[in-house]
């Protein structure tokens, strides 16, 4: 992983000792450390609510990147213990769990959320509990600035990155004159302002933006409201009616209508050949990481796959009706990985190491991809605290996800909005 020089020659380092540890059994490594005391992460986990489909699969992602890190013999030979409470999707609740991890169970950091109001409401509890907290979302709050420097995205792309991406494939592909559907809260806000500007400067419009509550369990009101000369419909829905959505969608279009764009988020938890869902075969979804298990998929992309219990086709290995998160909770583990490189790179002990784990991290770039990194190579920028990945377009052929296009790192980058690191802890 590539960091400052000074940074590299102490990462060297501590692999090394890493891998000697990993020779020993579990015991002899945790007792090898400077204390036995286990590092505690207080986990956000979207237990209810309106992400709590997505919370189920969170929570099972940090736990087998919990696993993976302790066989491996855990952070400077500590064992990792993720303390998981219930937000229900709220920020007044995930602000009080903040209080809660940091003074009354002794975490380290926190950790987990996906949901954009659920950051938006706890960043500010993190920055003045001076707790390092590791988000797993996706909005463009923190690279942004309007967060602080406690609050860090780096194992999951923006919104902002994603669509500047994709942009262009629409635009060449699907259509320029788009209707775009989205949750009416600062996640899909962000789609409606990032994809008008990206589909703008690929020489096309956006004729209707409509914002629907993300709490809403009948669609068909709204599809009225897509203009007839409309090309293609941009859709990105959560919660747990994106099933009803997606079937009162095809419903309405009945077999026929504009060309369909979505965002893998009106299908995530969803089985593709679920009765009703037909229409959409032949219709393209950006995806963070395919579901559907590609035909050039890495030997890391296979370890990640089984130790997150997933089979071929994105569901449970379990049970094949449950599907998982797969576009999304990626990020739990790339995130604990580099949570992992920056307690090694800081030689963080406790609390009082806090700032220099922040500092660590924002040394960090490039996250090479691995077994660490299943996604793929992803770069981190320091000063905005966001990380930059690949970005996929796949089109459902024969009730599948297959992927289309790729669209390189440097498709999502764009400038800086703010450094924080020149800002105060």
């Amino acid at each position: 992983m590539s960091k400052t020089a000074t940074n590299l020659t102490r990462r060297k380092a501590l692999t090394t000792l890493a891998g000697g540890a990993a020779a020993l059994p579990l015991w002899a490594r945790y007792t090898h450390a400077q204390t036995a005391a286990p590092i505690k992460i207080g986990f956000q986990v979207h237990r209810t609510g309106v992400g709590a489909a997505y919370g189920r699969w969170y929570e099972r992602t940090g736990n087998a990147a919990a696993a993976y890190i302790n066989e491996n013999g855990g952070i400077n030979g500590r064992m990792v213990e993720l303390v998981a409470e219930d937000d229900g999707t709220n920020p007044k609740r995930g602000a009080e769990l903040l209080e809660k991890f940091a003074n009354q169970q002794g975490c380290d950091i926190a950790y987990g959320p996906l949901f954009s109001h659920v950051v938006i409401g706890s960043a500010p509890r993190a920055g003045e509990l001076k707790l390092p907290y590791f988000v797993v979302s996706e909005g463009h709050h923190v690279a942004s600035g309007m967060l602080n420097r406690y609050t860090l995205q780096p194992g999951i792309t923006d919104v902002k990155s994603q669509v500047l991406a994709i942009a262009p494939f629409v635009a060449e592909n699907l259509g320029k004159k788009v209707t775009m559907i989205f949750p009416d809260y600062a996640y899909g806000h962000d789609h409606r302002d990032f994809f008008t500007q990206a589909i703008e400067a690929q020489g096309g419009e956006v004729l209707e933006k409509i914002a629907i509550p993300p709490t809403e369990t009948s669609f068909t009101r709204y599809f009225p409201k897509i203009p007839r000369e409309t090309e293609v419909v941009y859709h990105v829905m959560v919660g747990p009616s994106v099933l009803t959505f997606v079937k009162e969608m095809g419903e309405f279009f009945g077999g026929a209508g504009p060309e369909l764009f979505g965002f893998v988020d009106s299908l995530e938890t969803i089985d593709i050949n679920s009765p009703g869902l037909e229409f959409l075969e032949g219709s393209h979804f950006w995806e963070g990481m395919t579901r559907y298990a590609q035909p050039d998929e890495t030997e890391a992309q296979v370890f990640y796959r089984n130790a997150v219990g997933v089979d071929e086709n994105g569901a449970s290995l379990a049970d094949p009706r449950d599907v998982s998160a797969y576009g999304h909770m990626y990020g739990c583990w790339t995130t604990l990985s580099v949570i992992k490189a920056g307690m090694e790179a800081a030689g963080y002990r406790g609390p009082e190491d806090r700032t220099a784990l922040i500092e660590a991290v924002e040394a960090m770039t490039d996250l090479p991809h691995g077994r660490d990194y299943p996604q793929g190579n992803m770069v981190f920028n320091g000063r905005t605290h966001q990380v930059f990945g690949e970005q996929h377009i796949s089109r459902i052929e024969n009730g599948r996800l297959v992927r289309v296009h790729t669209a390189g790192i440097e498709a999502g980058m764009y400038p800086d909005e703010v450094d924080y690191t020149q800002r105060p802890f």
